[in-house]
């Protein structure tokens, strides 16, 4: 890992770092730092765990000269954090170890280096996930053209929340450290998009290194030695401004706040945005310690919502693991990120951008996909926000609801946000071929009782009109209005009405 080498031992863990002025810098203590070098912080987007490198302790699996191995630590209810401790297998095999990123719910790490089968095969990035039985052995993601483009001294890299994004930093000329930023995108499964320079605004004509994308997936910040900065790397912040990802704002330095006069590479946010995490050798316990430092408004990203909770089988309580899908909810519906429960706990965690209206879904084989959704619109802070959800087993009798159905007031036309959840009970229809259904439509009591039969009636028929539109039998579906006839709760306030309000399908045969 020659790369990693030259980057990591020949720079950052020679380097020295000098004091800041006006900074609220809190040293993370001494369970995280001790009297070697910690770099590379990363931090998950729900503050819990730190991943970071520790340089040349004996612990480290090739010892004390010129190593790096990744380790990590736990945020207590105590809001302290837990003794660091080195990552073991199937992590560490190399001399030289990094991490790239966790993904919010936590179960997935992005690692440095393109291995598989347990071998290293030289430069790239690969993904380990959490299993019952521990982290499974990393395998590379497929960039393409990414070998032939990586041909200088130094990478970096940074995977974006929702898991369809990946910014790099290479150099395309042989043997050289002036690298650029890049992006690519996931196309399917572990097959990514040849990588495509950010632009000339991003660009200089000097280095740009360690870009890290906050969890709003708009503010980049990254590093550069390009003139002008306050010593030989600073930290400057850019806001996307569109889709192609090549339209960017005017970088800006982050201040003496942040950098120094010796070299700023690392920085880390979580999902608050609070707080950068960053490397600092101002009262460090050793050489090069991990800090907190208090963020100015104009150095923050725009704000976020986590949302999070676990995934249970609502006919035994237990937890599962599932797949997530989350996506926005709109005319032109489109699938906004990936995320897994955890395979033991069943917890899941997403974060959504605000001003918009999300819908999101767990789905596991021998299941019904269950969904929820969300308006973040009127969302103006990083707010946390927990949902449970519930899978139900495919057996006959056993009721869904349509979460994400929407129609207009008093109306029973579908709008074009419903399609998503729609297209769920397609894929269901179609996995399970002999599956006959009834759609069942609701409503609460106001109103007339022959109105509100009429309206659920309606509403039902056209959730069965959409899916037989899609080559669903006429004969698998049937398609009934209850009115105000089953309510699953009073109707005596606004969201009980709410929850009475509802389109639901039952599984008549399997």
């Amino acid at each position: 890992m020659r790369q990693f080498l030259l980057f990591f031992v020949l720079f950052f863990c020679a380097i020295s770092f000098y004091a800041q002025e006006k900074v609220q810098m809190e040293n993370l203590g001494e369970n995280i730092n001790s009297k070697f070098s910690e770099i590379n912080p990363i931090i998950s987007p729900d503050g819990k765990m730190l991943y970071f490198v520790r340089c040349n302790h004996p612990l480290n699996t090739f010892g004390e000269e010129g190593s790096q191995d990744i380790w990590f630590s736990n945020l207590g209810e105590n809001e302290k954090w837990s003794l660091a401790a080195k990552m073991s297998l199937p992590f560490n095999t190399e001399q030289y170890n990094g991490i790239i990123n966790v993904t919010p719910d936590g179960n997935s790490l992005l690692i440095r280096g393109a291995y598989s089968g347990g071998k290293y095969f030289g430069n790239g990035y690969s993904f380990s996930y959490k299993t019952t039985t521990g982290w499974s052995i990393p395998e590379k993601i497929k960039i393409k053209s990414y070998t032939m483009m990586d041909v200088g001294l130094t990478n970096s890299a940074c995977l974006s929340n929702d898991g369809k994004t990946l910014l790099i930093s290479l150099s395309e000329t042989f043997q050289s450290m002036e690298n650029d930023l890049y992006v690519s995108f996931m196309t399917e499964g572990d097959k990514w998009s040849k990588p495509k320079s950010l632009g000339k605004k991003l660009n200089s004509d000097s280095t740009e290194a360690s870009p890290f994308l906050a969890s709003d997936g708009v503010t980049l910040y990254f590093a550069s030695n390009r003139k002008g900065g306050f010593g030989s790397s600073d930290i400057y912040m850019t806001k996307r401004l569109d889709d192609t990802w090549t339209n960017w704002s005017t970088p800006t330095n982050l201040g003496n706040s942040i950098n120094s006069e010796g070299g700023e590479i690392y920085y880390s946010l979580d999902a608050a945005g609070k707080y950068a995490y960053i490397v600092s050798d101002k009262n460090s316990f050793g050489e090069r310690d991990i800090v907190k430092i208090l963020l100015g408004e104009e150095q923050k990203p725009d704000p976020v919502v986590l949302i999070y909770g676990n995934v249970y089988n609502k006919k035994t309580n237990e937890p599962i693991e599932a797949a997530i899908t989350y996506e926005k909810l709109g005319e032109k519906s489109e699938i906004a990120g990936l995320a897994r429960s955890n395979p033991e706990t069943g917890e899941y965690k997403i974060i959504l951008p605000i001003g918009q209206l999300y819908g999101f879904s767990a789905d596991k084989k021998g299941f019904m996909t269950v969904s929820d959704n969300i308006d973040l619109t009127a969302v103006t802070e990083y707010t946390e926000i927990k949902r449970d959800l519930y899978l139900v087993p495919i057996e006959i009798g056993q009721t869904v609801r349509l979460q994400n159905i929407f129609f207009d007031f008093a109306k029973a036309d579908l709008r074009p946000e419903s399609f998503p959840e729609l297209d769920r009970v397609l894929k269901l229809l179609n996995e399970n071929p002999t599956m006959k259904i009834e759609i069942s439509g609701h409503t609460d009591s106001d109103g007339s009782d022959e109105l509100n039969r009429k309206l659920s009636d309606n509403r039902a028929i056209s959730v069965m009109n959409y899916i037989t539109s899609k080559k669903i039998a006429t004969n698998r579906i049937t398609a009934k209005g209850y009115g105000e006839t089953k309510p699953i709760a009073e109707n005596d306030t606004d969201e009980n009405k709410q929850l009475n309000r509802r389109v639901e399908f039952t599984v008549l045969e399997k």
